[in-house]
């Protein structure tokens, strides 16, 4: 890609997360190349659809969680793990409106630009869900699709202005159905 191609990818991705925390992923494709200071056949050339430009967005943090899963998996408990991880995605889906229902979307729909990282992301959330299973401490009757639509549905309910102020406490009441035996405490102090 020639510098000046480039500079604008860069640019017209740095707008694109901007607008994107302000508007949700509705955010019109005009503002951003407006913006940007880019025609719109500019960023078109860059990301054909809105799928492809989100692709670009959310595809670096999804590795990351399924990379922060690994690490999780091997530097502390697994019933911890699972719900420092769980947390970080419900966190990672506040941070732009409507991103939890592409990636909901997204990762049964292997023609989606999302679909490898939210597939990624969903199995190694299952991962983590199966080490605590194993070791006793989640329940014995969930699965990784279950982790997955907990996830994506909390993440649609604190997405909603009447629930955003219980985002913590929603977050704490699911984390604590997760476990079997976690003191209510700890799983606040966990989940918070």
């Amino acid at each position: 890609m020639r510098a000046d191609a480039e500079k604008n990818r860069s640019q017209i991705l740095t707008v694109a997360r901007d607008v994107v925390a302000e508007h949700g992923v509705d955010a019109s494709m005009r503002d951003i190349a407006r913006r940007a200071g880019v025609g719109l056949a500019t960023l078109l050339r860059h990301f054909p659809t809105r799928e492809a430009l989100f692709e670009a967005l959310l595809c670096t943090h999804l590795d990351a969680l399924t990379r922060r899963a690994a690490e999780l998996e091997r530097s502390t408990s697994a019933d911890e793990a699972l719900l420092a991880w769980f947390r970080e995605l419900v966190e990672f889906t506040q941070s732009s409106r409507g991103v939890v229902a592409m990636m909901a979307a997204a990762h049964t729909n292997p023609d989606s630009a999302l679909y490898a990282s939210c597939a990624a992301v969903h199995s190694a959330g299952a991962r983590l869900l199966l080490r605590a299973q194993a070791e006793g401490t989640a329940r014995a009757d969930m699965n990784g699709d279950d982790l997955f639509a907990l996830i994506t549905a909390l993440g649609w309910a604190v997405d909603q202005p009447s629930f955003a102020p219980r985002a913590d406490h929603l977050v704490h009441l699911v984390t604590s159905a997760l476990l079997t035996d976690w003191p209510r405490n700890d799983v606040k102090k966990a989940a918070g």
